[in-house]
C-alpha cells in the first residue's frame, strides 16, 4: 500500500503537493478557476517553498465575482495569476457564425464555446509545462469517479491533490486556515465557471448540477478534464474547422 494512502486528507495533499514540486520544479503550475478546491491547492502550494506559478482561463464570460475572487487571492499571497485568455479573431468568429449564447442551441455548439473560451488556450498555454496541479475530486460527479491522483497518460501531467478528499474536507480546511471564498457559494451555488453556464443549486442536487443545467449529467464537462463522446466531437471539429476558416477570412 502505498503510504500517502493512509494518511489523513491534509497529510496526504500535501505529500503529493511536495512530491510534484520536487519532481517539477518551475515546470509547475496552479490550474484553477478559484472555487474553494482550487483555493485549496494554491494554499497547499504556497506551503511547499518553491514559489509556484497559479493560472486561471479568463473566458471573457466569468462572473464578475470571479474577477473579485483573483484580485482576493493576488492580495492574499502577494502573488500574479497569470490569466489564459482566448484568441480574439476565434471568438468574434464564433459570435458571428453562432451568437453569443450559442451553448443553448446543443451539446455540440456548447462543446465549441469550450473549446474556443478554454479548451485551446490552454492548450497553447501549457505548451512546455511539465505538470499542474488541478482541484478535481471523485466526489464531485460520477464522471469523476476515476480521477487519478497523478495522471501521466497525457501532456502535461495532471496532478489532484485532492482527488480522495469530501466536499467536508474542503470545507474544513477552508475554514481552519481562514481561507477566503468565492461569493457564489453565499448565493447557493456549488460548483462555478462562466457566467452564462452556472446557477445555484437546490437541495439534493449533484454538485455540479447547476453546470450547463440544460442538458443531461453525462455530458456535464467542458473537454479539459474529459472529452465529449464520439459522434459530439466530430461535430465539434466541423464547426471549428469553419469557425477557423472564417477568423481567416
Amino acid at each position: 500500500m502505498n503510504p500517502v494512502d493512509v494518511m489523513n486528507p491534509v497529510d496526504s495533499a500535501r505529500a503529493v503537493v511536495d512530491a510534484a514540486v520536487s519532481e517539477f520544479g518551475d515546470s509547475l503550475v496552479v490550474l484553477t478557476s478559484f472555487q474553494r478546491e482550487g483555493v485549496v491547492i494554491v494554499d497547499l502550494a504556497m506551503g511547499a517553498g518553491h514559489p509556484v506559478s497559479v493560472m486561471t482561463i479568463d473566458t471573457g464570460r466569468l462572473p464578475e465575482a470571479t474577477l473579485e475572487m483573483i484580485g482576493t487571492v493576488e492580495r492574499r499571497y502577494g502573488i500574479r495569476v497569470e490569466r489564459i485568455v482566448p484568441e480574439p479573431a476565434e471568438v468574434e468568429s464564433m459570435v458571428a457564425l453562432h451568437g453569443r449564447d450559442l451553448f443553448y442551441q446543443g451539446l455540440a455548439q456548447r462543446s465549441l464555446c469550450c473549446n474556443v473560451r478554454k479548451v485551446r488556450p490552454l492548450a497553447a498555454r501549457m505548451a512546455g509545462i511539465g505538470a499542474y496541479f488541478t482541484g478535481v475530486r471523485r466526489g464531485q460527479s460520477d464522471l469523476r469517479a476515476g480521477v487519478e491522483v497523478v495522471d501521466r497518460s497525457g501532456s502535461p501531467v495532471k496532478i489532484s491533490p485532492l482527488a480522495d478528499w469530501s466536499a467536508a474536507d474542503v470545507a474544513r480546511y477552508t475554514a481552519e486556515q481562514g481561507l477566503p471564498e468565492h461569493p457564489l457559494y453565499a448565493a447557493g451555488y456549488s460548483s462555478i465557471g462562466c457566467d452564462p453556464c452556472t446557477r445555484a443549486i437546490t437541495a439534493g442536487e449533484d454538485e455540479r448540477a447547476g453546470r450547463w443545467w440544460w442538458e443531461s449529467d453525462a455530458d456535464k464537462e467542458c473537454g479539459l478534464h474529459f472529452a465529449p463522446d464520439g459522434r459530439v466531437l466530430r461535430t465539434v471539429d466541423v464547426l471549428l474547422q469553419d469557425l477557423l476558416n472564417n477568423a481567416r477570412i
